[in-house]
């Protein structure tokens, strides 16, 4: 196998509910802060999983696209849909349901998985204006 600059996306979705909030301020803090955000809202999201390679000459492929996608359902998909993630996923105890957070959550449950591949990037679309990319942690 050589080396290239192949990358392959997998696009998921799912919906999930937030509400963005700091208990150590007044309510009118937070209105002022987060705006209606302040309050439980939903996102129909739209989740691109990035992989990157070595081209299996065998399939031409960078990853067995299946497994790819039994691995997002079963740590993202599954737990995400229809949860409000601040209060329904301990790894948000403590955090803001940010985008900016959801993002290092998915990547850090979803690549201890894969295998004969990495991720090269997260992009997670909240709203048709808005969306966060992720590259991993920094080294």
């Amino acid at each position: 196998m050589t080396s290239n600059n192949t990358y392959l996306t997998k696009v998921f979705h799912f919906c999930a509910a937030h509400k963005y909030g700091n208990s150590e301020w007044s309510d009118e803090k937070n209105i002022e802060v987060f705006g209606k955000d302040f309050r439980v809202h939903g996102h129909n999201y739209t989740l691109h999983v990035t992989v990157k390679g070595e081209l299996n000459p065998d399939t031409g492929f960078i990853v067995e696209l299946e497994g790819l996608k039994r691995i997002v359902k079963k740590h993202i998909i599954s737990k995400l849909d229809h949860s409000q993630f601040e209060k329904d996923i301990s790894w948000f105890k403590g955090k803001q349901p940010s985008t900016e957070n959801l993002v290092v959550f998915i990547w850090e449950s979803i690549a201890p998985h894969l295998e004969d591949c990495a991720l090269h990037r997260i992009r997670l679309v909240e709203t048709p204006t808005i969306y966060t990319d992720y590259y991993g942690p920094s080294s």
